[in-house]
């Protein structure tokens, strides 16, 4: 399902994004119950919790229907913001 720049989503579609949402929730839950995938378990979770993460943005926060200047401009701020949190978990030795 392709949406043009200017046409909103419709509730199905909210309804879906919601349910995708709860799935993935579910095997995040899930998975921390799991012994098995405790040794990738971290990764599994950043993992999840950033396809989570792009989804809210990209439909709840509208950036996947806003100009590309917009999304642009909130991309530079999240990827920026990774390298300067990891620069002060150095600095106080948290790292």
């Amino acid at each position: 399902m392709t949406l043009a720049a200017t046409t909103h989503p419709t509730p199905r579609l909210y309804w879906m994004i919601a349910l995708i949402l709860a799935v993935v929730t579910a095997a995040e839950v899930g998975a921390s119950y799991v012994d098995a995938v405790e040794p990738v378990l971290v990764p599994l979770l950043l993992v999840l919790g950033a396809v989570k993460f792009g989804i809210v943005v990209a439909f709840f926060m509208h950036l996947k229907f806003d100009r590309p200047l917009f999304r642009s401009l909130f991309l530079v701020g999240v990827f920026g913001a990774i390298p300067l949190f990891v620069v002060v978990l150095l600095t106080f030795g948290a790292l």
